[in-house]
């Protein structure tokens, strides 16, 4: 079963930050910009936050605040769940699905590895099994080498 370095071999380690002093406008301007639904938020390099488009939807648009002058400090999620690039995937998914978000930060020994979203799980577990039914409909034709 893949684990989640897997994934970032194949998407990239790319990861957005914003500081908790930027907008919550930029930290959307950046996240179009980027075609991503969430950004980490870094003071130097710590890791302390997480805002998204759920949070910008709950926290923004739906209490009045103006985009243009409230920073993301005010808004980003603080509690962070993350992964390491060890974990399995499915435990990944479990993780996700348990604490109701839909990105997690992969932590590894050197700080900040990467972050994947629960959509780039799915595609991974799908590849996995495409990759095991084509195994096995080789081995039930007999094409399979060896």
């Amino acid at each position: 079963m893949a684990v989640i370095a897997d994934i970032l071999s194949a998407k990239g380690a790319d990861v957005y930050t914003v500081t908790p002093d930027t907008t919550v406008y930029d930290a959307i301007a950046a996240m179009t910009d980027h075609g991503v639904g969430s950004l980490l938020v870094m003071e130097g390099q710590r890791l302390v936050g997480i805002v998204t488009e759920r949070d910008y939807l709950r926290k923004v648009a739906l209490e009045g605040r103006s985009s243009r002058t409230t920073p993301v400090r005010d808004i980003m999620s603080r509690k962070l769940v993350c992964v390491t690039p060890g974990h399995d995937v499915a435990e990944a998914l479990a993780i996700m699905t348990e604490a109701r978000v839909r990105h997690l930060p992969v932590l590894g020994e050197h700080g900040l590895a990467g972050l994947v979203s629960i959509g780039d799980c799915v595609k991974q577990i799908n590849r996995d099994h495409e990759a095991h039914i084509r195994y096995l409909t080789d081995y039930i034709r007999d094409d399979y080498p060896g």
